[in-house]
């Protein structure tokens, strides 16, 4: 799809239960299930570009697949060294943690993606694996994609990690799995905890201290994840924000994960005034619920901790910004400008487009909340982008452009868009 106009809306309610599917959980659960003795059953799977690329590369390293298109099985007895290049597609998650989980298995494995995720920073995970003896080459002396992975034995760590990083932790807890000794890893702050609550929850031996998560290798397989996948918050979050910037709005947002470290944006947009409450259904593997967002008038908020629990919902949270009442300011967030594209230079760019007031720094920007104005936004290839400013049109009305990108993550997103407002596919 090339682009679309938007529609302002006047109002609008929904409740509905078809957010996409977590994407974290889903590359998660596909990935751990090659871990496991026995039939991994997993439901409500994310059929998004991303994530059926890792299923795709799993079926790749040997791993018997059973998809009814409902309920997906699977089993292994090992990885095997794949025939195929493995292609990650967009998914930086998908990549970073493939180089864990294959740096110690037996064989020769080739990780790709497409021209976005072939311009990311690798290093930040090729770079620790290497110092505790993963064989890994590629571009840039490692840095950039294709890489190139020799499944070697891997040393027992203490990594002091100077980035707030979900997907390196991952990384690196998947490496720790089959080192020769007990691995800690710290981080500067706590990150995202779905890979620690799910291989917990299939029985390894993970303990985490405070910003210190220490793992002890395996000693049998896991046993096997039986999971439902519950929606995904930073997709939820474009509707939250939707219903926060559109007078007399109301949203419920069914079956969400509620977990502390993913429901930071929505603890954002409450400081920001909107009226927002939490309904906890399960909370097995993860807590999940309901959250119901209502119309409010917003304000103005410094966001600069627990940066690495909002990252991915930042450029919607800026459009919340950008209707509020007040400077909005966002710091110490520069992991923004090695997301799928440099998210600060394209928010800031595209809210300028649309008579918005930024300033832009090396860690954030400063947003002058206003009057959105209608405009001709590029998404750069990036999803968030593209959905943020399509909300945005909620507002103002919008043209985007450049938008398959969408189908990363959030196939559906234009069903439940046009359940609330006018779209003109271009």
């Amino acid at each position: 799809m090339n682009k679309v106009e938007v529609f302002p809306a006047d109002s609008f309610s929904l409740k509905t239960d078809a957010i996409a599917p977590d994407k974290s959980i889903s590359h998660r659960s596909v990935m751990f299930a090659m871990l496991a003795e026995g039939e991994s059953v997993i439901e409500n799977f994310l059929r998004a570009e991303d994530t059926l690329n890792s299923l795709d590369i799993i079926k790749n390293l040997g791993a018997k697949v059973e998809d009814d298109g409902e309920i997906i099985r699977i089993s292994s007895d090992g990885i095997k060294e794949s025939f195929e290049v493995l292609d990650c597609g967009n998914s930086g998650t998908g990549m970073r943690l493939f180089c864990g989980l294959l740096s110690s298995a037996k064989g020769h494995f080739v990780l790709t993606g497409d021209k976005y995720l072939r311009r990311r920073p690798m290093k930040r995970v090729t770079a620790p694996l290497r110092s505790i003896g993963a064989k890994i080459d590629g571009r840039a002396d490692g840095d950039l994609a294709p890489l190139c992975i020799r499944g070697a034995s891997l040393k027992a760590f203490e990594y002091n990690s100077n980035i707030a990083s979900a997907q390196v932790k991952s990384c690196m807890i998947l490496a720790a799995l089959h080192a020769d000794g007990e691995c800690r890893y710290s981080e500067p702050e706590l990150s995202r905890d779905h890979t620690e609550r799910m291989l917990q929850g299939m029985g390894a031996d993970i303990e985490v201290d405070g910003l210190t998560t220490i793992i002890k290798p395996m000693k049998k397989l896991l046993s096997p994840l039986h999971i439902r996948i519950p929606a995904d918050p930073s997709s939820a979050f474009f509707f939250a924000v939707a219903a926060a910037i559109t007078p007399q709005s109301d949203v419920v947002l069914e079956g969400v994960t509620l977990n502390p470290t993913r429901i930071e944006a929505f603890k954002a947009l409450e400081r920001m005034g909107a009226d927002i409450s939490y309904e906890l259904t399960d909370n097995k593997y993860e807590p999940i619920g309901n959250i119901r967002v209502k119309y409010a008038p917003l304000h103005a908020i410094v966001v600069e901790d627990n940066i690495s629990w909002l990252i991915d919902e930042l450029p919607a949270l800026s459009i919340a910004m950008a209707c509020a009442k007040g400077e909005s300011l966002v710091k110490n967030a520069e992991e923004l400008r090695v997301k799928e594209s440099d998210r600060i230079s394209t928010v800031v760019e595209a809210l300028r487009v649309c008579g918005i007031e930024v300033h832009e720094y090396k860690d954030g920007y400063k947003i002058v909340g206003g009057e959105l104005k209608k405009g001709i936004v590029e998404s750069d290839g990036d999803h968030r982008i593209a959905m943020s400013f399509i909300i945005a049109g909620l507002r103002s009305g919008m043209e985007v452009r450049d938008l398959d990108c969408i189908n990363t993550s959030f196939p559906n997103f234009f069903e439940l868009l046009q359940k609330i407002t006018k779209v003109n596919f271009l």
